[in-house]
């Protein structure tokens, strides 16, 4: 029984993975290709490469969150905590995505992790939730936001007298990169999460030690979930993302990734922080927009993803928690 819980929750994981892909599409390429920077099937077959590339940088924010988010408790019960947590993530994920709304698959994941586990009363490690989720999940989108806008303002300033017809023809090429950078990046965050979640199964299962690393066939079943579910596309967040928002040129499309990328790096990396890539470039989005005027920004959109941003992790909690009590009450 034991063991068809673990495949049952690997083959779940991946699903969640999957569902990662296609919902966050967007946060690497909407801008790009709202500025026709890339076609979207080239678009998404670079994102989808890059993703997979960069599933392998780094096992930080795996770490993390196979480890400081609950302690599970160990065997059956463990595994059915994780599978209602990503069961909670995955339905919240495509609530959001059937409404368009940018929100974050990895605080709904984070969301499902602590929901499930306050039902099963298992250890939910609060102070590693605040360090490591709560001060990143708001510092992300305030270094998107100043970010951009602070390089927008930049870019203006050393571009004035440029031409602007050359400019913006070389803008759109940089954004090739700077939409690279940003698929990088989503990699780096998000496919490790799902690894984090494999680990966490294989810890309550004793089928690795806490100071195990993570197996190379987690990384790769990982690796390969999100890339394809990124190339399957997330056509409806990718409108909302990139057009319904704020109507970006290549020079503000460039600004909004670069800043992006570089947050997305820097608390992967740095601060072994899982934050939200949506979150991330959403914010970067609207904070280099704001450089044409506060007014062209659609607030009410914004105001819209906002709500999504508050509601994710209760609300993804509460549904792993409604998985938890019934799978609970089957097993009586």
């Amino acid at each position: 029984m034991e063991l068809a819980l673990v495949v049952a929750l690997v083959v779940i994981a991946l699903g969640f993975d999957y569902t990662n892909g296609f919902h966050d599409a967007s946060n690497a390429i909407a801008t790009s290709v709202s500025t026709r920077a890339l076609t979207p099937r080239v678009a998404l077959a670079m994102a989808a490469v890059m993703n997979f590339v960069g599933a392998f940088l780094g096992t930080e924010v795996a770490e993390t969150v196979g480890k400081d988010i609950i302690s599970a408790p160990s065997g059956e019960q463990g595994l059915v905590v994780v599978i209602a947590a990503l069961l909670g993530a995955i339905t919240w994920n495509l609530i959001t995505w059937y409404f368009g709304l940018p929100s974050s698959s990895s605080h709904a994941l984070i969301g499902g992790l602590i929901g499930a586990g306050v039902a099963s009363s298992s250890i939910v490690l609060w102070s590693g939730i605040l360090g490591k989720v709560v001060i990143p999940m708001v510092l992300s989108p305030a270094i998107g936001f100043f970010g951009a806008f602070a390089l927008m303002i930049a870019i203006l300033w050393a571009f004035r007298r440029s031409n602007p017809a050359k400019t913006t023809r070389g803008f759109r090429m940089s954004q090739s990169l700077s939409a690279a950078a940003v698929a990088l990046g989503h990699g780096l965050q998000d496919a490790q999460k799902t690894m984090g979640v494999i680990f966490l199964a294989l810890l309550t299962s004793g089928y690795v030690d806490a100071g195990d690393g993570i197996p190379l066939w987690v990384k790769l079943s990982a690796a390969t979930a999100i890339s394809l579910g990124t190339y399957s596309g997330g056509w409806r967040i990718m409108r909302t993302l990139g057009r319904r928002i704020i109507h970006l040129d290549p020079a503000r499309g460039f600004a909004s990734e670069a800043v992006a990328a570089t947050a997305l790096y820097v608390m992967a990396i740095g601060l072994h922080a899982p934050v939200s890539t949506t979150q991330t470039i959403t914010s970067a989005v609207i904070g280099a927009g704001a450089t044409k005027r506060l007014s062209a920004v659609r607030w009410g959109v914004a105001r819209s993803i906002g709500i999504a941003w508050v509601l994710t992790i209760p609300a993804a909690g509460i549904i792993a928690a409604l998985f938890y009590g019934v799978a609970y009450l089957i097993s009586q």
